[in-house]
Parts: structure tokens; sequence; C-alpha cells
């Protein structure tokens, strides 16, 4: 938990239907995660979700995050979602986040690219 002081990538995401906030940020190094952390407020779901996928994504290849599936997240929840669409959407909160973040839609500063 937390944030890195100069993140390769950073995008905060809201959920207006509970109020749940979740930013993700990211260091990355040769097409590498080295570093994440999630910051945020928000129900218990939306939160354990964050910290879950954040232990996923470090050491995992850029290409890898951006296929990652909502499913391997609901995997690693361990909890049924599917009937309660506002509870899926907390769980989901911070691969939204991550996927938008990743396919530019937030700040992105990957350390080997020229400015």
């Amino acid at each position: 938990f937390g944030t890195l002081e100069e993140p390769s990538v950073s995008r905060e995401e809201f959920n207006p239907l509970c109020g749940d906030r979740v930013r993700m940020d990211l260091q990355i190094t040769d097409g590498v995660i080295t570093e994440v952390r999630f910051s945020g407020r928000g129900c218990a779901i939306s939160q354990a979700s964050a910290s879950l996928l954040t232990d996923e994504l470090r050491g995992m290849k850029v290409e890898d995050a951006k296929v990652y599936r909502k499913e391997d997240l609901l995997e690693l929840i361990g909890i049924p979602l599917a009937k309660n669409p506002v509870r899926l959407k907390c769980a989901l909160l911070s691969l939204k986040a991550l996927k938008a973040g990743l396919y530019g839609v937030g700040h992105i500063h990957d350390d080997d690219e020229e400015e």
C-alpha cells in the first residue's frame, strides 16, 4: 500500500456506484514491472483486490500485464462475485486502473525512453 515517488505509470479509477477509489503506480524497467503500489479507499473487496493484484504484477512483463484477465483476478480473490455486479465492479477497479494506465490513458513514462 502506498504510492511511488516517480512511477512509470500511474492511474486512478473511481467507482461512482459505491465511492471506491484505487490508484495503481508501477515502476517499469526494460519492459518489466519492477515495483508496484496501490492506494485508495473503499470497501474491503476493492482494497483486497488491489493488494492481491500488486503481488501478482511485481516481476511481470508489461505485455503479460496488458493481457491479464478479469477471470485471473477473480480467481485470486476466491469469492463468487459474478451474481453481484456492484461488488464485481469493486473487485475489478484495480484491474481497470492497471489496464487504463498501461494502454496510455494515465500518466506513463518508461525509464528507458528518452523524453
